[in-house]
C-alpha cells in the first residue's frame, strides 16, 4: 500500500503546524490527511483510550477508518504542554471530545502525548498515545506524586 503524499512542506514547519494537521484531519474525518502528518518509519505507533498499541501504516490506517466509520472525530487539543530539542518534540495535550449522544451533545476529556521528529521532508508524528480521561476536566498537578506507577 502506497504511503499518502505529505502535505506541503509548509504545513510541516513546527511541531505545532502537525498538531493543527493532525487534529484537523480527524475533526473531518479524513484519513489521507491524518496519514500524510506521520513518519515514514515503520515503528511509528498509536494507542487510542483504552486500546492497544498499534505499530505501523497500514495498522494505523485501519485503526482510524474504523474510527471514522463511526463519524468523524470531534477532538480538540486544549493546555498543550511543549517540549522541544532540535530533532524531536513532545506535546502533552488535554483533548476536549465533543460526542453526540443519546442524551444530547456531551464533552468528555482525553490525555494524550504527540512524539514529532524532525526528518528530510519537515516535523512529522513518530507517536500517538491517548489515555482515557474523564467527564470533566482535571486539574492539573505540579509537583511530582509521592506514589509513581
Amino acid at each position: 500500500m502506497a504511503r499518502p503524499k505529505p502535505p506541503d512542506a509548509a504545513l510541516l514547519a513546527s511541531p505545532d503546524d502537525i498538531e493543527h494537521q493532525f487534529y484537523d484531519a480527524l475533526q473531518r474525518g479524513d484519513i489521507e490527511r491524518l496519514m500524510a502528518v506521520w513518519c515514514d518509519d515503520d515503528d511509528i505507533t498509536c494507542v487510542h483510550p483504552g486500546g492497544p498499541r498499534v505499530i505501523g501504516h497500514a495498522a494505523i490506517r485501519a485503526a482510524f477508518e474504523a474510527m471514522f466509520s463511526n463519524g468523524v472525530v470531534d477532538a480538540h487539543p486544549e493546555k498543550v504542554r511543549r517540549q522541544q530539542g532540535p530533532m524531536s518534540a513532545i506535546h502533552s495535550v488535554l483533548e476536549r471530545i465533543q460526542l453526540l449522544t443519546e442524551d444530547g451533545p456531551q464533552v468528555g476529556w482525553v490525555i494524550a502525548t504527540n512524539v514529532y521528529v524532525k526528518t528530510d521532508l519537515g516535523w512529522r508524528l513518530a507517536a500517538h498515545h491517548a489515555s482515557p480521561g474523564t467527564e470533566t476536566e482535571l486539574p492539573e498537578i505540579g509537583e511530582a506524586p509521592s506514589v509513581l506507577h
